[in-house]
């Protein structure tokens, strides 16, 4: 394999556009043709591939009656040539608005242009005709009916609103094409692109400013990207148009799948350009999982109008620029969304273990306590549950069992913890009862390898649900999300329960989830405590304390860091992206935190342990879905315990070898 290959836009999926707002003048075709071209050279110096143009940008919007002359028109059709020379010397793909006579017809149309021709022309369906704006006053709808094509300088071009334009070197990428009204009708043709196959919406507009008029475009810009399944470029005009009655902003913005990635900021005079990579592998992997979209049928009738997208097989431009990327994609980069997030899921949680104890009539449960985070999450879900069914605390019954590596730290957080929430507390050493077990199958207690571990993760869980049956109650089990991925629990020890409270919590939230209920639910000595278990280190205290009687087994340097972790099942999971890609983004997602060899490293142990762990998530207890990565067995994620990893280990050994 070619080491340029697999980091290529097309490899990659990704399309660099940008949407503009150019400086422009009333009627003035020649300054606005030349602020065009000017924006689209910019463009590319940003290694953009495609520039998304305003409505009618040649001429401007507010031209009115001055549309009904020839002058105008010629002017604006000679434009084309032009900006089609810029697209072939700077390399790129453009979109510009113009007015269009045709057949005798006027029509409010949008060009595509690429590599210096113009590829085909989309007429506008929706006119406005109310309040401020009267456009059937000079164009015709497409709905009207159009001629298949037009004649442009001697030479035949596809022409009409049944086009989509799918790039032929870069599989996924298909542009469709709608103009300003048509995405505030109450069926835009969008919807129907999107069926046909596109995934790259754009819309040139001339929407004008009202009070609360941004916001309201904004969500719907977002919205129709989210129902499309699609990117939706949006390019309005800027301030230059004509002050009569209107007043315009260039408002331009890019939204994926219901994110917005960038937009201009408004009331400027001179050209606003927003960039942003989209990702139509992405796109076209939402589509394949989304039974809504397969059953809304294909959209007919629609004419694919092929091109070559330019620069799809460069080497992507690196950073990307896509605001939404973060080393820590489950957990919100701004303080008050994840506050929100970790109220949403905290009480997703509890509510989950509230409605089992309801169903079963379960008035007791039963915990395993570390003073780690899992088990402290778990508990502090318990406590909000019994709190909401108006079950007294005491109980709930948490047990430390103090091992091998159990610190004095995490012993006295947890012990102190229970005390604090005012629940049953009993602590049962495990020391001896393992001992015992080694001596019955003849194991070297200073042999500490896999059996020695797991042994005293299973001595817990049978502790655990000896008491439970004692009590009558149930076992709440405290594994994550990143330990289910990873496999990184022992089957039928602490895998096993009536109930996993956190089986939808990756790792890197768990932290933020502590910490959150530390500030917003409790206070004083209480918030202390949990606190300190924010601050302890990850760990599952299995091997013996070092010398200092400090921890000697710390889980990152065993089975590597949980936010490279983390960041794979995302976007393997989230978003089924192939190694080579996951690794670029890593890269870009991390910065210089890790070296490229570093996260090779722990990606083939992430692919390695997925893959051969299946058959304990294949026997996960039930636990409540959090977050749009599951990995239930009765849900989200269906896959044979033997399917091995051959085919990504492939791919990974690729991206080394280059």
């Amino acid at each position: 394999m070619e080491p340029m290959n697999l980091f290529t836009h097309a490899a990659l999926g990704l399309v660099r556009v940008a949407v503009v707002a150019p400086e422009l003048r009333v009627a003035d075709v020649a300054f606005n043709t030349e602020r065009t071209v000017a924006a689209l050279i910019e463009a590319g110096a940003q290694g953009c591939q495609l520039a998304v143009f305003p409505e009618l940008g040649l001429t401007s919007y507010s031209c009115a009656d001055l549309f009904y002359h020839k002058t105008l028109l010629d002017a604006a059709r000679a434009a084309l040539l032009p900006v089609a020379e810029a697209t072939a010397i700077h390399d790129m793909a453009a979109v510009v608005g113009l007015p269009l006579e045709v057949g005798g017809r006027l029509f409010n149309c949008a060009a595509l242009l690429a590599s210096g021709r113009l590829v085909g022309i989309v007429p506008k369906t929706f006119l406005p005709n109310t309040n401020e704006f009267y456009e059937a006053r000079w164009f015709t709808s497409a709905a009207q009916g159009t001629p298949a094509t037009v004649v442009i300088d001697g030479e035949e071009f596809p022409f009409g609103a049944d086009l989509i334009f799918p790039a032929d070197n870069l599989p996924g990428c298909v542009i469709g094409i709608e103009v300003c009204e048509d995405l505030w009708a109450v069926n835009p043709p969008s919807g129907r692109l999107a069926l046909a196959g596109a995934t790259l919406l754009v819309n040139p507009s001339a929407s004008n400013e009202l009070l609360g008029k941004a916001e309201y475009r904004r969500d719907l810009v977002r919205q129709q990207s989210a129902r499309c399944l699609a990117a939706y470029c949006y390019a309005g005009v800027g301030s230059g148009e004509s002050t009569t009655d209107t007043v315009y902003a260039g408002h331009a913005m890019i939204a994926e799948n219901g994110g917005l990635l960038v937009e201009t900021p408004r009331f400027r005079f001179d050209t606003q350009m927003a960039v942003a990579d989209i990702d139509v592998q992405r796109l076209v992997h939402e589509r394949l999982r989304n039974s809504s979209f397969s059953q809304a049928g294909l959209a007919q009738g629609y004419r694919p109008i092929g091109f070559t997208l330019p620069r799809a097989e460069a080497l992507a431009p690196a950073p990307v620029i896509r605001p939404g990327l973060s080393a820590t994609p489950f957990v919100p980069g701004d303080p008050a969304r994840r506050a929100h997030h970790c109220q949403e899921i905290f009480a997703i949680q509890a509510t989950g273990l509230a409605k089992r104890l309801r169903h079963t009539g379960a008035r007791k449960v039963v915990i395993g306590v570390s003073g780690g985070l899992d088990s402290t999450l778990a508990l502090l879900v318990i406590a909000a549950a019994f709190d909401r069914l108006g079950l007294p605390r005491e109980n709930v019954v948490a047990i430390t069992m103090p091992g091998f590596g159990t610190t004095q730290r995490t012993r006295g957080n947890a012990e102190r913890l229970a005390e604090l929430l005012g629940v049953t507390l009993r602590v049962i050493p495990i020391g001896e009862s393992v001992r015992q077990h080694f001596r019955d199958i003849g194991h070297d207690e200073q042999q500490h390898d896999v059996t020695y571990e797991n042994a005293q993760a299973r001595e817990r869980t049978q502790i655990l649900m000896d008491v439970a049956n004692q009590v009558g109650g149930l076992v709440v089990g405290t594994g994550d999300l990143s330990e289910a991925a990873l496999g990184w629990m022992t089957f039928n020890g602490d895998h096993m329960s009536m109930y996993h409270v956190n089986a939808g919590v990756p790792k890197t939230l768990v932290r933020y989830l502590v910490a959150w209920c530390a500030d917003e639910l409790y206070t004083g000595e209480t918030t202390d405590v949990l606190r300190s278990i924010v601050d302890t280190p990850i760990t599952p205290e299995l091997l013996p304390l070092d010398a200092n009687a400090e921890l000697a087994q710390k889980t990152e340097e065993t089975i590597g860091p949980y936010d490279l972790h983390d960041f794979f099942l995302f976007q393997t999971l989230r978003h089924q992206f192939g190694p080579a890609k996951v690794f670029f983004l890593a890269r870009q997602a991390f910065g210089n935190a890790y070296e490229p060899a570093t996260i090779l490293r722990w990606q083939e142990v992430f692919y390695r342990r997925f893959f051969s762990q299946q058959f304990k998530r294949s026997a996960m207890p039930d636990g409540p879905k959090v977050g749009s990565v599951a990995l239930s067995p009765r849900g989200d994620w269906r896959m044979p315990s033997d399917a091995v990893a051959a085919v990504w280990l492939a791919e990974l050994a690729a991206v080394k070898a280059n």
